[in-house]
């Protein structure tokens, strides 16, 4: 291949503090070079956008004194679910994005069997445990669930759709669109977070699980921390010691006005038992209970800790 063509080919990359995830390619719709430029910038935009803060927490508009780039990077960002996450179903169960893949959480041995009827006539894959290949996970009501399916699918940016979706699909015969089915708030939030691009949501946090875990078994908390950006550590984190203080990363998803922006060690404890451990916040270091963790995934926010 010719020099000139792979360098068209080769896509542009943006490093900051944290590895930042891929962006999808860009194929621009009209011809000539206009069009390619126009692409490439409108790739670029939205590669700043979504960039997210270095190590010492700043972003890309912290960055420049032009004026109207920082209006740029302030704007809002684009709303595109409407236009681009509609299934698209036409006779192959083929999204705009990618095939379709379903799993049922805490359905009944009916409505699963709706699902694989579903399934068959939209001609998409039905899984029975979650993988990173799920695009839509269907709960029985109108509320979020904390199984262990639904919160993998929240931190994974999937659709968490009523079972009325798939009532609706089998009437008609096709894959209805999905906003008027979406369980709202911190899936809609994930679903969103992930459309933009932006880090998951416990990107530049680190959990040591300490002591037994029963109501969410403790390898369901690994696979959580995993699916959701962070790390785990082995190794309980000292407080007081000046290496766990000088670790230069930061919550991407804490609030910016909040010191727990700079807490990126939590230590995990089950409080639904008579255990009361002594409280730990200091600095880079707190204590915070599962049920704050589950939360957090539910609601898909790095939710604030009583102080």
């Amino acid at each position: 291949m010719p020099d000139n063509q792979q360098g068209r080919n080769r896509q542009p990359r943006v490093r900051s503090g944290n590895e930042p995830p891929s962006a999808p390619a860009m194929e621009p719709d009209g011809r000539g070079a206009w069009a390619h430029s126009r692409a490439a910038l409108d790739r670029l935009e939205k590669l700043l956008r979504c960039s997210r803060c270095n190590i010492f927490g700043l972003r890309p508009v912290d960055y420049t004194d032009d004026e109207n780039m920082k209006s740029l990077l302030l704007l809002p960002e684009k709303n595109e679910s409407s236009t681009t996450s509609h299934c698209s179903v036409m006779n192959t169960g083929q999204r705009r994005d990618g095939p379709l893949v379903l799993i049922g959480s805490g359905l009944s041995s009916e409505q699963q069997k709706m699902l694989s009827e579903l399934a068959a006539i939209l001609k998409a894959k039905k899984c029975t445990e979650f993988d990173s290949t799920v695009t839509h996970v269907v709960v029985p009501g109108d509320a979020v669930q904390s199984t262990l399916k639904c919160m993998l699918g929240i931190l994974n940016g999937c659709w968490i759709l009523k079972f009325e979706w798939v009532k609706a699909c089998l009437r008609r015969r096709v894959c209805e669109q999905e906003e008027k089915y979406e369980i709202p708030e911190g899936p809609h939030r994930s679903r969103l977070n992930r459309e933009q691009l932006l880090p998951k949501l416990f990107d530049g946090c680190y959990f040591y699980l300490g002591g037994s875990f029963k109501h969410h078994p403790k390898d369901n908390l690994i696979k959580l921390v995993t699916a959701g950006g962070g790390q785990i550590l082995s190794r309980k984190p000292k407080p007081d010691s000046d290496v766990t203080q000088t670790i230069n990363t930061v919550a991407y998803h804490a609030r910016p006005d909040s010191d727990q922006r700079f807490c990126t060690q939590y230590i995990i404890y089950e409080d639904l038992s008579n255990y009361h451990p002594e409280r730990v916040r200091q600095g880079k270091v707190w204590k915070a209970p599962s049920s704050w963790f589950i939360d957090c995934v539910m609601s898909f926010e790095l939710l604030p800790l009583d102080s």
